[in-house]
């Protein structure tokens, strides 16, 4: 069983930057896509990103295309989320996720972190 821990949320302004990070408990992570998804209050669970296991394709959301980086260190079992010019738009809890797949659908994802609080003030 896979556990994934989210941290690096919090409280910033409009035009700020915040790095999330995705810790897992085992190694073999490293063969699994990872990805960042968002729930706002109201709203379904939504695709932000997604790395594959080597590291080498990603994908993104249009709506952070530009503005958001994934990347990964296999060798520390860890995801990043470099999230920079963060609008209140952004504002949700991020989910990391560990998956066999790739796919922007969070049913197609096997485990998932507790989320993280991410408040992007205007």
């Amino acid at each position: 069983q896979v556990q994934l821990v989210e941290s690096g949320g919090g409280l910033v302004q409009a035009g700020d930057s915040l790095k999330l990070s995705c810790a897992a408990s085992e190694r073999t992570v490293s063969s699994y896509v990872m990805a960042w998804f968002r729930q706002a209050p109201g709203e379904e669970r939504e695709f932000v990103a997604r790395i594959s296991p080597s590291g080498v394709i990603t994908d993104y959301s249009d709506s952070v295309k530009g503005r958001f980086t994934i990347n990964r260190d296999n060798a520390r079992n860890t995801v990043f989320l470099q999230m920079n010019s963060l609008k209140p738009e952004d504002t949700a809890v991020y989910y990391c996720a560990a998956g066999y797949r790739a796919s922007v659908y969070s049913t197609q994802y096997n485990y998932w972190g507790q989320g993280t609080q991410v408040t992007v003030s205007s």
